[in-house]
C-alpha cells in the first residue's frame, strides 16, 4: 500500500506536513499535525476532503483556532484551516460571510453598511464558521439571534443549506457538532441603524472587554460554560484559584474565567489547570464546571 502523501497528490495546494499547531493557535499551544491544509476555495476544500475520507484520514476543521486547546500529542490525519476563505458580502439587510472570515471583520462590514445585530461580536477573536459551530455569544447577543442560514459541505461532498431552525441552536451548541459537516458560509439577517450608533455600541463592548479580560496574554477565551444559577468566573475566584498555575498556564488574575499562557505553556499545562479548577470548584461548591473550550488531541 502506497504511503499517503498529500503534497504529492495535490501539487500547488497549500499543504504542510508534520507542523507544530502551536504556531497557528490563539493559545500558542499544540503538538504536531500530520498534515495541515489551507484551502483557497471550495473546490480545493471539496477535493482534498474527499480524498482524505477515501483514505480514511481523520479530518479536523479549524478557523482561527481561538476557543480550543490542542494537547502536546497534536492531531493525527488532516487539519484544515479555513482562514483563506474570507469573503464577506452584503445584500440589502443580510451579510454573508465565508467560514474563515473573522467574526470581528464581519461585524465591521455590517457596521459600515449601517446594519445592526452583530455588535456583540466586535471583539470575539474567532471565525464565522467557529462562531456558528458553537453558537458563540457575548454581552447579551449570540449567533442564533441573527443567523438566517448556513451552508455546509457534507461528508459526501455536497453543499447543503441549514435554516436557523434546522441548526437546533442551544447554549454553545449547534446541530453540526455531531454530523461531520464543514460550515463553509453563514448569512446573518440584520436590521438598519445609523453607523454612528452601531460603532458606539461596538466601542463600548470593546472597552468593557479590554478592561475586564486578559487580552495582553495568549488565551483560549472563556474556558467554562456558565453553570445554571452561577457565573464560572466568580466560582473560580471565590475558590481562591486566581493565579493558580501549572507550567506556563495560569488562571488569569484579571478574569478568573480565563486561562492565559504566561510563556512556554503546553496543552498539557492547560488541561492540568482545567482539571484542578474543576476539582476544587466541585469540592467547595458542589458545582460541575463544563468546558466551553474544545480540547483536541490524542
Amino acid at each position: 500500500m502506497q504511503e499517503i502523501n498529500l503534497i504529492r497528490e495535490f501539487p500547488g495546494y497549500d499543504i504542510k506536513q508534520n507542523q507544530a499547531l502551536s504556531t497557528y493557535t490563539n493559545t500558542r499551544v499544540g503538538g504536531p499535525a500530520d498534515w495541515i491544509f489551507w484551502p483557497r476555495n471550495l473546490d480545493e476544500l471539496s477535493e482534498v476532503t474527499r480524498y482524505a475520507r477515501n483514505q480514511a484520514l481523520p479530518i479536523t476543521v479549524l478557523g482561527n483556532a481561538s476557543n480550543l486547546i490542542i494537547t502536546n500529542q497534536g492531531l493525527r490525519g488532516l487539519v484544515i484551516f479555513l482562514t483563506r476563505l474570507t469573503e464577506v458580502s452584503v445584500n440589502e439587510n443580510t451579510v454573508t460571510a465565508a467560514a474563515g472570515a473573522a467574526i470581528i471583520d464581519t461585524a465591521q462590514v455590517a457596521c459600515e453598511h449601517d446594519l445592526a445585530g452583530l455588535e456583540w461580536a466586535a471583539g470575539i477573536p474567532g471565525s464565522v464558521g467557529g462562531a456558528v459551530y458553537m453558537n458563540a455569544g457575548a454581552y447579551g447577543g449570540q449567533v442564533d439571534d441573527c443567523l438566517l442560514e448556513a451552508v455546509v459541505l457534507t461528508p459526501e461532498g455536497a453543499l447543503k443549506t441549514y435554516s436557523k431552525q434546522a441548526l437546533d441552536f442551544g447554549y454553545r451548541h449547534s446541530a453540526v457538532q455531531g454530523t461531520g459537516e464543514i460550515i463553509v458560509s453563514a448569512t446573518f439577517q440584520l436590521v438598519p441603524d445609523a453607523k454612528v450608533n452601531i460603532a458606539e455600541r461596538m466601542e463600548d463592548f470593546n472597552d468593557r472587554r479590554a478592561s475586564k479580560q486578559p487580552l495582553e496574554y495568549p488565551s483560549c477565551g472563556s474556558v467554562f460554560k456558565r453553570p445554571e444559577g452561577y457565573f464560572a468566573g466568580k466560582l473560580i475566584m471565590d475558590a481562591g484559584l486566581q493565579g493558580f498555575q501549572v507550567g506556563g498556564a495560569q488562571v488569569s488574575t484579571k478574569h478568573a474565567g480565563f486561562i492565559v499562557n504566561k510563556g512556554q505553556a503546553t496543552g498539557s499545562d492547560y488541561v492540568a489547570v482545567i482539571k484542578h479548577v474543576q476539582a476544587v470548584v466541585h469540592e467547595q461548591f458542589l458545582v460541575d464546571l463544563e468546558p466551553e473550550v474544545r480540547i483536541l488531541g490524542e
